[in-house]
């Protein structure tokens, strides 16, 4: 019989984030330092992941840990733990980014085609068009199974990579991947977006 020995030194647990946002709300500096240091490295990978630029993730992630400390009595322990809560906050202020962004580089594609004579931006067509992307991308959605649907939506609306959806799903790797794999496929397919 053979005994394997780990190299790997024994995991710490972290710090209670339940009890340093608890502090946090009674204006307590020192656990919004602690807070910070365990949450940020998550904040700034899932918002990089988003909004790819660097040096905007980076603003965006500074934004977010403003934020928790500014609303941290906004959350509820009986709605989950705090790092998801924190990481949704980054998620949204990620995707806010960049709908600004895009926002702004669409306004002015608009205003050098219209100075150009360019064909005249239809504001209504570009809605209807946009709404009806939306709802064929739910129907297609609608068609994938629930490990499926689940997978792709933490991993590509929250901004989770595959071993966090795997952790939150409580699946092996493997399955999340193959899912993942499958899953966008049957996407592609029901969209009619080339390979």
């Amino acid at each position: 019989m053979s005994h394997v020995v780990s190299l790997a030194p024994p995991r710490r647990p972290g710090p209670d984030l339940r009890e340093l946002l608890a502090r946090v709300v009674r204006g307590d500096q020192d656990a919004f330092e602690a807070l910070y240091d365990a949450v940020a490295g998550p904040v700034f990978g899932l918002v990089r992941r988003v909004v790819r630029d660097a040096a905007q993730s980076e603003e965006v992630a500074q934004e977010v840990l403003l934020e928790v400390w500014r609303t941290a009595a906004r959350y509820r322990a009986d709605r989950g733990e705090v790092l998801p809560w924190v990481l949704t906050i980054a998620h949204r202020r990620a995707v806010d980014r960049v709908r600004s962004a895009q926002a702004a580089a669409d306004r002015d594609r608009r205003v050098a085609a219209a100075s150009h004579g360019g064909t005249p931006y239809d504001e209504v067509a570009e809605q209807v068009e946009g709404r009806l992307e939306r709802e064929q991308v739910r129907r297609c959605l609608r068609t994938l199974t629930e490990l499926q649907r689940e997978s792709l939506t933490l991993a590509y609306y929250r901004g989770y990579s595959y071993p966090e959806v795997a952790q939150v799903l409580g699946a092996p790797l493997g399955t999340v991947k193959t899912r993942m794999r499958d899953a966008l496929i049957r996407m592609r397919d029901c969209l009619g977006v080339g390979a």
